[in-house]
Formats: C-alpha cells, structure tokens, sequence
C-alpha cells in the first residue's frame, strides 16, 4: 500500500533536500507546521494546511501571515532577505548562504523577497508572503518565472512609513495565488466558479514607459507575449501612449523622507494624471518587469533593476508579475501588468486569464529533479 503524504510533509521534504543548495530559507518550523496542518483538518479550515512561507525573520508576526494561519495556513519558516548592510536589494542570504536563482545559480533571484521567490518557483512552499516597496516581490517573481502580486498601497498594514511599500504575494500561478486574496483582503474576491471577465481585456502596451532603457531580449520576448495575447483575443491593445517621467530621483526623495520636495511631488503628479488616463475604463498597462535579465551575484552595476517597477510604488496601483517566457541563456522573463487604485480582485483575474492564454510555465530543472526523486 502506498503510504499518503501531507501537503505540508511533502513541502518539508523539499526543504530538506532542495534547500541545502537554493538558500531559500533562513528558519524552517517543521513540528509547528504539521502541527498547525493537523489541526486545520481537526477544525476543517478552509485552507486545510496550506504549506506557506513568510518573508524574512519577521514576516511570520505579520498581517498577511496572521490571517493565513487564521484560515488554516500552515507556516513552513521564513524565507531569506537581503543581509546586513546590502546597499542593493536584488539577492537573499539564507541560512546555508546566498540565496541562488533555481534557474542559473550564478544569478540572483532577484530581492528583496528573493527567498520566497525561490521558495515557491521550486515548490517548497505553494504561495509565499512578500513586500514590495520598489519591486521587491514583481522582481523576484520575474526572474524566478512564478507570479508575484504587489497589492493597492495602502490597502494592507505595512510597517513602511514612507508609504511606499506594500504587502504582496508570490505563488506558481495567479490561480495558485487566489487563497491569498480572499482570506488575506478578506470578502469580495470571487471563487474559481465566478464568471471570467469579458475578453478581450482593454490593455496599454509600453516598452520602456518613455524613459528606461530596456535589453533588447527581454523587450521581444514580453512583446512576443504580448503578441500571443492579442491573437487569442484575450487582450485589445488601446492607441494610449505611455510616457511617464522617469521616478528615479521621487522615489529616492520619498524614501528618504522628503516627499513634499518640489521635484518629488511634480514628478508624482505628473506621472498620477498620466496612470489614470492610462489605466481609464478598466484598461491594464502591459510592461516588462524589469529591464535587464537576472544579474549575478555580484550585483547589478549601473542597472537599476527597479526602472519599471518603482513608479507603481509611487503611484500605489497594483500590479503583478507573470511568466512570459526566457532569454536566450535560460533567463525568465516577467511580464507586469497594473491596474488603477484598488482593483486588485480585478487584476486577479485579468492575470488569470492571460496565464490561461500563454504557455504554461515549466519548474525549474532544480525542482524537476527533486519531483522526479520523490
């Protein structure tokens, strides 16, 4: 007879096997995970032991992660964050060192919630709690090829005083993700029966949002994403030209803590008026997530990786990341899409229908190889 696992053994089994080598986690909890797992099944919560990780050391005490163990969530540990003293966000330190990218571990997976990333790209965990305060769950989710969420500012508590960062989710797909929605922002989101938003979805397309110098790669695989979108009939791109400002010296203002800086609210404003005749009527803005592929390990350089990303920090809008596809050296490429101000339900779905419209993407060889070994 074969002997049934948990959801939650299985995912500590990944754990023990995968991340001696990824560097997802800096803490695992594996008797307070089956315990909680047992007891969603005593009690019959709705997520009946959903194994989750949690951003960084004090992820676990926060909003997010409170009302997913409330619903039955069962928390694995904590994912790793940029270490002590970083001066760039885009990597992790685990507890067995650097966190790796589980498509090419010479590269980052991206920060700063690079280890939730990780965590689920691989399936040691089946969604993950992240912040995002310049792309900080979009950028990981891009380059570790799963779907990340940065929810309305504003609408999750947040620890962050300057406002610009918010709670956000990662997870296998924008389908796999929907338990974060409903038990985390509570009633309005529809279950997988409600009906699917009318096709074709009004969206904007820009490259480069009239300022950032994107690689040439990474822009034809999202067009090419775009492309197959528009020929299913899932998208109907508007004739709206998306130019914005470049945020660069607003954001580093606001997170510095001068926001009422002359610039900083001229840029804001600008770039406000621009977003809401954008994003008008429903429509979606389609970008790249970043502009450059996953660097290595030794940092960025001179790219901001962050161009695309941090002007919806600014504005607070929503907006996600999704699989488009991979570079020619098997880098993942993330395809953003924003929303206007609170409808994060909505870009929910319209996420789920353009997953539903590309190719299904495939788990890293990693994680293929620890299935294949169970």
């Amino acid at each position: 007879m074969t002997r049934t696992t948990s959801a939650v053994a299985r995912a500590l089994d990944r754990i023990g096997r995968l991340d001696p080598a990824l560097h997802a986690f800096i803490e695992v909890w594996p008797d307070e995970a089956l315990a909680r797992e047992r007891e969603a099944a005593a009690r019959r919560l709705p997520l009946g032991g959903l194994p989750f990780a949690v951003k960084g050391p004090s992820g676990i005490r926060s909003f997010a992660a409170r009302r997913l163990i409330a619903a039955g969530g069962s928390p694995v540990g904590a994912t790793s964050v940029p270490g002590p003293g970083t001066h760039w966000q885009t990597w992790g330190l685990g507890a067995h060192g650097r966190t790796v990218n589980p498509w090419r571990a010479d590269r980052t997976p991206g920060g700063s919630s690079a280890g939730s990333a990780v965590a689920v790209a691989t399936g040691m965990a089946e969604l993950a709690t992240g912040s995002d305060g310049a792309g900080s769950v979009r950028i990981p989710a891009a380059w570790c090829g799963v779907f990340g969420l940065k929810t309305t500012n504003g609408l999750l508590p947040s620890p962050d005083r300057s406002g610009l960062a918010s709670a956000g989710v990662l997870a296998r797909s924008a389908a796999a993700a929907e338990p974060y929605l409903r038990h985390v922002l509570g009633g309005g989101v529809p279950d997988a029966a409600a009906p699917a938003l009318p096709l074709p979805l009004p969206a904007v397309y820009s490259e480069d949002l009239g300022f950032a110098e994107v690689d040439p790669e990474v822009a034809a695989v999202v067009r090419a994403a775009v492309d197959r979108l528009v020929a299913a009939g899932t998208v109907r791109l508007l004739g709206r030209d998306a130019a914005l400002l470049d945020p660069v010296e607003a954001w580093t203002a606001v997170r510095g803590g001068s926001p009422d800086a002359p610039e900083a609210m001229r840029v804001r404003q600008t770039n406000d008026e621009r977003l809401d005749a954008l994003l008008a009527d429903g429509a979606l803005l389609l970008t790249p997530v970043t502009p450059n592929r996953p660097h290595g390990h030794e940092g960025p350089g001179d790219l901001y990786s962050t161009a695309l990303t941090w002007a919806f920090n600014l504005s607070g809008h929503p907006a996600a990341s999704l699989p488009a596809g991979f570079t020619g050296d098997g880098c993942p490429v993330g395809l953003q899409l924003a929303a206007a101000r609170g409808a994060d339900v909505r870009l929910l779905a319209a996420a789920r229908a353009v997953e539903e419209a590309l190719p299904a993407a495939p788990v890293p060889p990693t994680a293929g190889r620890a299935a294949a070994g169970h």
